[in-house]
């Protein structure tokens, strides 16, 4: 599974970056959330999946 992050709906609110590190990260050209390129390790899923849930506009895609 890897995380994916909608650049046009994304508001670059940081909270992705701040439930899963491990994943997510902020562009500091865009200002807005990117998704490393990496599958997501089983210990790390969980917290991948609570990023997705609370993005307050729906950016963000498990999968």
């Amino acid at each position: 599974m890897k995380g994916f992050v909608d650049e046009e709906t994304c508001i670059g609110c940081g909270l992705c970056p701040s439930i899963c590190p491990e994943i997510f990260e902020m562009d500091n050209e865009t200002g807005k959330a990117i998704a490393k390129d990496i599958e997501i390790a089983d210990d790390t899923l969980e917290d991948a999946k609570d990023a997705e849930e609370q993005c307050p506009v729906e950016a963000i895609d498990i999968k």
